[in-house]
């Protein structure tokens, strides 16, 4: 097994290349100019952003079309949800897993309309799996993580593999040819490690990271406060080793994340964070590798505060706010059609032949520029 230690951890984050500057360029200029599209420069509002996101982290300008998206789901049960914290039992967990493999879930619906494929990884679950296909079960670390009120998430060696699971996830599905990947998470109770990992790379006091997950009444938000309290607090004294931290309040389905979300930015493949818990974990991968952050895309804003706090952390800005609170990747599938759209108006210009065209004038004739060619020259 890789012992993910601190140098290297360091030779990781120091792998993460910066997306390309010479395609961003390109597509600010290209956004921008004048006679670009049939509406003035800037009117397209943040779409021209994505677009310019998309571009980088491509390498191509203009982007080209996202044809392979996909939505990989990390499942684990966490300890601390037999204390109360959450509105579900801790086997919901694995009842929620086999509905999402049945194809019964809402996030499978969402996944088909929008043309996402689906994979997920067993890395924690309560359960006994063996029926299931050996893609979700192989690289189970453990049955269920550690109650992160009274003790650590997992052992170190625990953490460090399934960091490496998610490192070989990444690899793989880029590897298969995916050119867009999209995280989720399933796992009862893991609002409440998200908000302790959010607390201690954030600062922010347990009142401002703890929300109602799966609609918890005010006693159940009073235990999980407690308890997201205890963890951080622990966890402050592991905070300058991301998987020291990981181990002790997080989970096996946090740790893997943050391997995925730092891996595909190593192979240049942009990603998509849905909730709470993927962009706690990309948290973590952000203090290994900071250039990371340039790969991912925050695409939804969910209702839990720690959520936004994250965000906000990693200067990323949700791409849609529906207060969607699944957390399996449902809010981050959304923001696919707009990422579509966004790079489609970059690469699908009209260009007029008069400039009175954009503003109406009815004797302008606009003719289709068609596809966008522009060859990359260095």
């Amino acid at each position: 097994m890789t012992s993910f230690d601190l140098d290297a951890l360091a030779a990781l984050g120091a792998s993460v290349p910066p997306t390309d500057e010479w395609a961003r360029t390109q597509a600010s200029r290209r956004a921008r100019q004048p006679t670009h599209l049939t509406a003035p420069a800037g009117s397209l509002g943040r779409l021209e952003g994505l677009s310019i996101w998309l571009a980088g982290t491509q390498g191509s300008c203009p982007p080209r079309p996202i044809r392979a998206p996909r939505l990989v789901i990390f499942a684990g049960d966490h300890g601390v949800a037999h204390t109360g914290v959450s509105a579900y039992r801790p086997e919901a967990t694995a009842q929620m897993l086999r509905r999402l493999l049945a194809g019964d879930a809402a996030v499978s619906a969402v996944a088909d309309l929008v043309g996402a494929s689906v994979r997920a990884v067993d890395l924690a679950v309560d359960a006994d799996l063996d029926d299931l296909p050996a893609e979700v079960t192989a690289y189970k670390v453990r049955r269920g993580s550690g109650d992160i009120a009274t003790g650590p998430a997992l052992t170190r060696g625990e953490a460090e593999r399934a960091f490496a699971v998610g490192i070989a996830v990444a690899d793989d599905e880029v590897d298969r040819g995916a050119d867009l990947l999209i995280t989720g998470e399933i796992g009862v109770g893991h609002t409440t490690a998200a908000a302790a990992v959010v607390a201690v790379l954030t600062g922010a006091d347990v009142a401002s990271v703890v929300g109602r997950g799966s609609g918890i009444d005010d006693r159940a938000w009073m235990i999980k406060c407690a308890a997201v309290r205890d963890a951080a607090r622990r966890g402050r004294t592991k905070a300058t080793d991301p998987v020291a931290l990981l181990a002790e309040v997080a989970g096996a389905d946090l740790a893997a994340l943050s391997g995925f979300v730092l891996q595909a930015a190593v192979r240049r493949t942009p990603v998509v964070l849905d909730g709470v818990a993927c962009a706690a974990a990309a948290l973590v991968a952000h203090r290994i590798g900071p250039r990371s952050a340039q790969w991912w895309l925050a695409g939804h804003l969910s209702g839990e505060p720690a959520h936004r706090l994250a965000v906000e952390a990693l200067q990323l800005d949700p791409v849609v706010d529906f207060g969607i609170r699944l957390g399996d990747g449902t809010g981050a599938l959304l923001a696919l059609p707009v990422l579509r759209a966004a790079g489609y108006t970059l690469a699908q210009p009209v260009v007029v032949d008069q400039p009175a065209a954009r503003w109406g004038h009815p004797d302008a004739r606009p003719t289709s520029g068609g596809v966008g060619t522009e060859d990359r020259a260095r």
